[in-house]
């Protein structure tokens, strides 16, 4: 185990892997932040956030096992959120972060409930960034048909239109250049100067053959939590009823609907800043 000025951070997995996280600096004693990312994505896709946060706080990213800098897995079953908690973990402890906020974008969300009620004095508060404990069917059978099924790309421009296609309902609006960085974020050129998917295919195949979690009973202990649920106003993961669920349940959850958005915000909009900003301050 080892950290660098960098703010790179290698670890090894309890069953082998060699993970990787990012950390961005503020003073060794700020209070942390871990940013838990989605299925298919990487640490990269907080660099605005937690650059944004790190004049206040210690902010933790990792790549979970299979994606970006971490070694892919050779048994594909391990990509699954128990395996991915003990990592997650091992991680803290090698850093020294006894209490954290967690801000989880989709499986990261569904991690952060669960760290939640596994570990409660661990877990300060948290950010749900378009997740609950309920999956909208039609979202998880959209992931389920292209999650490890993306068509090789032969170069950049093919993995932009690849991103776009994929995202553009979700992310309507934005411009060429973002649709560029969005796919730098997406793809890593392997030895030959072609981008490839930041990520193991195999993620997708567990996702395929298990049911959707049901974590009903997990959010009622949650009570005590502050949190903040961000959802994107046209979400196929995160409904509206499931929402308003969420709301009936834990009369103190603050929720911020991010308009022009599907699944999920990208967080680096201004409202989503300023959410999160507020919500933070507040622990």
């Amino acid at each position: 185990m080892g950290s660098s000025a960098t703010g790179e951070y290698y670890f090894d997995s309890h069953d082998g892997l060699r993970l990787f996280s990012r950390v961005y600096a503020a003073a060794a004693d700020a209070p942390v932040v871990l940013c838990l990312h989605g299925l298919m994505r990487n640490s990269r896709d907080f660099g605005e956030l937690a650059a944004h946060l790190s004049a206040r706080y210690r902010v933790i990213v990792p790549d979970l096992r299979g994606r970006g800098l971490s070694a892919r897995d050779p048994h594909s079953n391990n990509y699954q959120i128990p395996v991915y908690l003990q990592d997650v973990l091992r991680l803290l402890a090698g850093l020294g972060a006894a209490r954290v906020s967690v801000i989880g974008t989709s499986l990261g969300g569904l991690m952060a409930m669960l760290l939640a009620r596994m570990h409660p004095g661990l877990v300060q508060r948290i950010v749900l960034n378009d997740v609950g404990p309920e999956v909208d069917p039609a979202g998880l059978e959209r992931l389920r048909g292209y999650v490890g099924r993306q068509a090789p790309v032969r170069d950049w421009p093919e993995a932009i239109a690849q991103v776009r296609e994929i995202y553009g309902a979700a992310w309507p609006g934005l411009s060429d250049e973002r649709w560029r960085s969005l796919a730098r974020l997406s793809y890593r050129a392997n030895a030959a100067g072609v981008p490839q998917v930041d990520a193991d295919p195999r993620i997708g195949e567990p996702l395929r053959g298990n049911a959707a979690p049901d974590l009903w009973s997990f959010w009622g202990a949650l009570a005590r939590v502050p949190t903040l649920a961000i959802r994107g106003a046209h979400s196929d993961i995160l409904s509206a009823a499931t929402l308003a669920r969420m709301q009936r349940e834990k009369p103190d959850l603050k929720v911020l609907t991010v308009p022009n958005r599907g699944h999920p915000p990208l967080l680096d909009e201004p409202q989503c800043l300023a959410g999160i900003d507020a919500f933070l301050a507040e622990g």
